[in-house]
């Protein structure tokens, strides 16, 4: 009797104190289906520390509901306030303390990789990505916050750094042989078949 092929649940966050942004994807093998995405708004609390509570209150809801077996965020931008960078590295921080709490193992990513792993381009605008994963996922209504879109990408982009690739025969259409080939060619040919839907 052959073995079952393991399930790999990964939860990705796009952290931040005013809106922070979760997609969770299944794996089995190669398939890759979407369990849930949304955008949490720890904002509306006037005070940093509640903030950060919420962030750990949250995902620690989502880790014991979807139980995960990997998590991935991305990694804090470098920019000129600093401000912002301190809250945003705080956001991540707490985010990824409640990941380590339930003992799963955290990956993080830099923005461009994630881009070039979704849509080829480093440089690619938040609304490119979403379009993609529209397609990827198959996703029927838009959805209303780029955050949980770049959630979505980060846990998507760890799949695919995981070695595994993505399954791309019923968006490419190609024939059973076409996984002997090499994920990149995969991929090329997969942006190629849906350059009509992908904004330049």
């Amino acid at each position: 009797m052959a073995a079952t092929t393991p399930i790999k649940i990964i939860l990705g966050i796009d952290p931040g104190t005013v809106v922070m942004g979760y997609g969770i994807i299944r794996v089995q093998g190669q398939q890759v289906s979407l369990l849930d995405l949304g955008a949490l708004k720890p904002g509306k609390a006037k005070e940093g520390i509640k903030r950060l509570q919420i962030i750990h209150v949250t995902i620690s809801g989502l880790i014991r509901k979807y139980k995960p077996t990997e998590f991935a965020i991305e990694a804090p931008f470098f920019g000129k306030n600093v401000q912002s960078m301190l809250k945003l590295g705080r956001a991540q921080g707490v985010a990824m303390a409640a990941a380590l709490q339930y003992g799963l193992p955290v990956a993080e990513y830099a923005p461009k990789k994630v881009k070039q792993s979704v849509t080829g381009n480093g440089n690619a605008t938040k609304e490119q990505v979403s379009r993609m994963l529209q397609t990827i996922f198959k996703l029927e209504d838009k959805p209303t916050h780029y955050d949980a879109t770049d959630a979505l990408a980060v846990a998507f982009c760890h799949h695919l750094q995981s070695g595994k690739g993505l399954n791309l025969t019923s968006a490419t259409k190609k024939k059973n042989n076409s996984t002997s080939k090499s994920r990149k060619n995969d991929w090329a040919a997969f942006l190629a078949k849906n350059a009509s839907r992908i904004r330049k």
